[in-house]
């Protein structure tokens, strides 16, 4: 199946819109061949700003209105725990908020933007889409990251080689609770290595010190810079490490 013929069969829908590549190219399809499909964002402590962003500008280059669903998943206590399914129990949270407010506007369809690149055993919110009974039309119709990458520059979207993008809950440790002011602390510190000119990075919190995450090719900056980096760090996080396990390169094909 094709994207435009899934659209063709489901010409109204709500779709789960992050702002992110993967949601953006499904908006996209979904307004080119559907007849109504509609973008929602959820607002948690667990994204940054900037995504929400992201979320209102390619939606307006789209021209359909973004509705934001806000939500306060820190008062689930399954989420802050932060336990290893911690994802299941926020997807739960966050998708059954979403059912509720797309089913008030008319909708009985919910989709998501997972692709057929990502690993089911490796993503315990899955588990929670299924059984929620979301559906995801590029996982369905075998479109790739690689592929999606590819159509969305074709499409002139923005999002095209946006790197992959993790929620702040992932920054703190397993079984180390989630608190509203460590989520703070966390997007300060990744707001300051954006403003640096970092990108494809990760600042994960390990008590009161953060461990930073770069790829291969932003290590010698980090050093050469690290007087700076430690000026634009230290504010939010006191004591800063460079992990020297480079983070993989993102591949954008078609480039």
């Amino acid at each position: 199946m094709t994207l435009e013929e899934f659209f063709s069969q489901h010409p109204k829908a709500a779709l789960a819109f992050s702002g992110g590549a993967d949601s953006a190219y499904l908006l996209w399809a979904g307004r080119t061949w559907g007849e109504d499909v509609r973008p929602y964002y959820v607002s948690t402590p667990f994204q940054p700003a900037w995504e929400r962003r992201d979320a209102h500008r390619l939606a307006q280059e789209l021209g359909v209105p973004l509705t934001v669903v806000e939500l306060d998943v820190l008062a689930c206590p399954q989420v802050t725990a932060n336990p290893a399914d911690r994802c299941y129990h926020c997807k739960r949270a966050l998708f059954s908020a979403l059912w509720q407010q797309v089913r008030a506007d008319g909708f009985s369809l919910l989709l998501d933007g997972t692709n057929a690149s990502d690993d089911a055993g490796d993503r315990p919110g899955m588990k929670a889409l299924a059984e929620l009974e979301v559906r995801s039309p590029l996982r369905e119709c075998s479109i790739t990251k690689g592929q999606l990458r590819q159509l969305s520059r074709q499409a002139g979207l923005f999002t095209w080689d946006k790197p992959a993008y993790a929620c702040l809950a992932t920054r703190i440790p397993t079984g180390t609770p989630v608190t509203a002011e460590d989520l703070a602390r966390v997007e300060a510190g990744e707001d300051a290595l954006f403003a640096l000119g970092f990108t494809n990075f990760r600042l994960r919190l390990r008590g009161d010190a953060g461990l930073l995450q770069l790829p291969e090719s932003q290590m010698t900056r980090a050093i050469t810079h690290r007087q700076e980096l430690l000026d634009a760090l230290t504010p939010h996080i006191s004591h800063i490490s460079l992990d020297l396990q480079p983070r993989p390169e993102e591949e954008f094909h078609g480039q």
